[in-house]
């Protein structure tokens, strides 16, 4: 066992051997080492899991999670970094010349780390916190998004979402597709 010691304004290391340390065993130190080797494994695959789930999905759909990010980030009450964590509903209308309406509904989900932190595989998941379902429905032409008709987000903790939300949620952006000429985004074939 080792102790700082601090000798005329020098600090250095003195082996105290006086004081008894556990005997551990080969394989004792083996299944500690291998555990802490799984734990850090977990942990690495956690917080990749959550890049590789936003990396796979379509640049357009990237672009609603963005705007759900830069929403959510700009609320005073938020305190933790959010990730992207899985798509729930994924619809697409295409009606022609490069437009096309988009509906997202996902979860995301709080890190480890502080608002503001940039992308880091630091930043784990934390699961004492609910999850925040968010749905997003916006028109795009040529893959970006447009202003008008203003894009729609909402987002909320997932135990308070009821399902008169839900219903207005897609209600409205069934009006959003309508009001532009597009069909039914929910009548449409999506991804999910």
């Amino acid at each position: 066992m080792f102790l700082p010691v601090q000798e005329n304004n020098k600090v250095g290391v003195v082996r105290c051997s006086h004081f008894s340390t556990p005997t551990v065993t080969g394989t004792r130190r083996k299944m500690a080492a291998f555990s802490l080797w799984l734990f850090c494994l977990g942990a690495l695959l956690l917080s990749s899991n959550a890049q590789q789930a936003y990396s796979k999905l379509p640049e357009t759909y990237k672009k609603g999670v963005d705007l759900a990010l830069d929403k959510l980030n700009s609320h005073p009450g938020i305190q933790h970094h959010f990730l992207f964590f899985k798509s729930v509903t994924q619809s697409d209308t295409e009606p022609g010349f490069d437009v096309s309406f988009i509906y997202h509904n996902f979860y995301l989900k709080a890190t480890k780390c502080p608002k503001g932190t940039a992308q880091s595989p630091e930043c784990q998941f934390r699961n004492d916190r609910p999850l925040i379902d968010c749905a997003v429905c916006y028109k795009t032409f040529k893959g970006e998004i447009e202003e008008e008709p203003v894009p729609y987000v909402h987002c909320i903790h997932r135990p308070a979402l009821t399902e008169e939300m839900k219903e207005t949620r897609v209600e409205y952006c069934n009006r959003l597709g309508h009001s532009s000429g597009g069909s039914s985004l929910l009548a449409s074939t999506g991804n999910q």
